[in-house]
């Protein structure tokens, strides 16, 4: 009889050192390479004041919801070009889009920071940035070290997403501030989402999907830098 038995596709977990140690260099380059991509792209929409000042005005209202609304559409759409893709190729351009929806939406936050921190807006920038490589660094180590299985978090993470964007969508409706405290809590969500792609990176993904994991564990940093930098630039 013709056997039709689906083949058992090996993730990084279940192959040799060698395999995993490349795997490991290629998504953290990619990791790397997308956050120099990102301040690359930042920089150049802060040279194009069209570009700035269309960002700036989605921030009010209604509109806030809108581009939130794009935001999610356009990486959810770039995670699946990443994700369920066959083609490099399309990894890459899963990514790179990924990278540019960040660098737009980023652009109000990074604005509100540079005017509140004055001529030391710049030193703002820099912690946030330390901070958020600091904790990211910590976290995958702890990952790393117990090599503990992080899955069991992903319920409880998409739950927390899911208050966090009720939250976000009534304050914008009714006009409330959420601060600070939603911003810690957003900080500490982001961190177990940290360890949730760490632990994907190191228990799910197959050898070819290094794109697709350097794309997870840059998302999450770049939610954890939002909320951090969200924090600092408070008055």
């Amino acid at each position: 009889m013709e056997n039709n038995q689906i083949p058992q596709v090996e993730v990084v977990s279940q192959l040799s050192d060698q395999v995993r140690v490349a795997f490991y260099k290629k998504t953290y380059a990619h990791l790397a390479g997308s956050v120099l991509l990102f301040i690359l792209v930042e920089t150049l929409f802060f040279q194009i004041d069209v570009i700035v000042d269309f960002a700036l005005s989605m921030t009010q209202g209604y509109s806030w919801l809108i581009m939130l609304g794009g935001f999610m559409l356009i990486t959810n759409y770039a995670e699946r070009l990443a994700l369920r893709s066959d083609n490099v190729n399309t990894h890459y351009a899963g990514l790179i889009l990924y990278i540019i929806a960040e660098a737009f939406i980023f652009i109000p936050l990074i604005f509100i920071a540079m005017m509140m921190g004055g001529e030391g807006a710049f030193d703002i920038l820099n912690q946030a940035a330390i901070l958020t490589l600091s904790m990211f660094t910590g976290l995958s180590a702890i990952v790393f070290l117990t090599k503990k299985d992080f899955s069991f978090l992903k319920s409880a993470l998409t739950i927390g997403f899911f208050i966090a964007l009720g939250l976000i969508i009534a304050g914008t409706i009714f006009g409330f501030n959420l601060g600070l405290w939603f911003s810690v809590g957003m900080v500490v969500l982001a961190s177990g989402s940290i360890l949730y792609q760490t632990s994907n990176l190191i228990h799910k993904y197959q050898p070819n999907q290094y794109v697709a994991a350097s794309l997870g564990l840059f998302a999450s940093l770049m939610l954890l830098f939002w909320y951090i930098l969200s924090i600092l630039s408070r008055d």
